[in-house]
């Protein structure tokens, strides 16, 4: 039975290692996956921020308790840093258009992405927190706000981020990292 190399056993646990790509046919598959992502999470954010916009002008705004008036200014701040981190990608892309910066671009979009999606998730918490308390008020404002963001840190940051830690841990590391330039 022969031996199997340290390269042969990371290519096993690293199903990218069989495609048949070169750097760069990665880099612009990484980039249209990216922008698969963005894709599903861009419309929310905007749905969003032009509620957000909108409820000031309601009649009954003007009624709404200092609590809901915090909250919901957090929650219109949030889904503004939102919009710009999820967009920031593409304008960064425009800038540097034709510089040959895919590399840098993904780099630096995964980061966006993922503070994107911490202010998505606290936008979308804020928002379903002023709608409960309007509703409801306080106690079922906490507990609701509590399972949300629970899901939220459940499904978007713990599950992924124990398996990064479990793919980290068995000697895996990314593919691309950003070069020195």
């Amino acid at each position: 039975m022969a031996e199997r190399s340290p390269e042969s056993e990371e290519k096993r646990a690293r199903p990218e290692y069989d495609r048949d790509e070169t750097e760069v046919e990665r880099l612009d598959r990484n980039l249209s996956e990216l922008l698969q992502e963005l894709r599903v999470a861009l419309p929310g954010v905007q749905v969003l921020f032009a509620f957000l916009l909108a409820v000031p002008f309601q009649q009954n705004f003007t009624k709404i308790t200092d609590f809901q008036k915090n909250v919901y200014f957090a929650t219109l701040m949030s889904t503004a840093i939102s919009a710009i981190l999820l967009i920031s990608p593409s304008a960064y892309h425009r800038l540097t258009f034709r510089y040959q910066q895919k590399r840098k671009l993904i780099f630096y979009a995964n980061r966006f992405t993922i503070a994107g999606l911490v202010f998505l998730a606290l936008a979308m918490t804020g928002a379903v927190m002023l709608i409960t308390d309007v509703l409801y008020g306080t106690a079922a404002t906490a507990i609701t706000c509590g399972l949300v963001a629970l899901g939220f840190a459940f499904f978007w940051f713990v599950l992924p981020l124990q398996r990064r830690i479990r793919l980290k841990s068995a000697g895996l590391e990314p593919l691309v990292e950003p070069e020195k330039r």
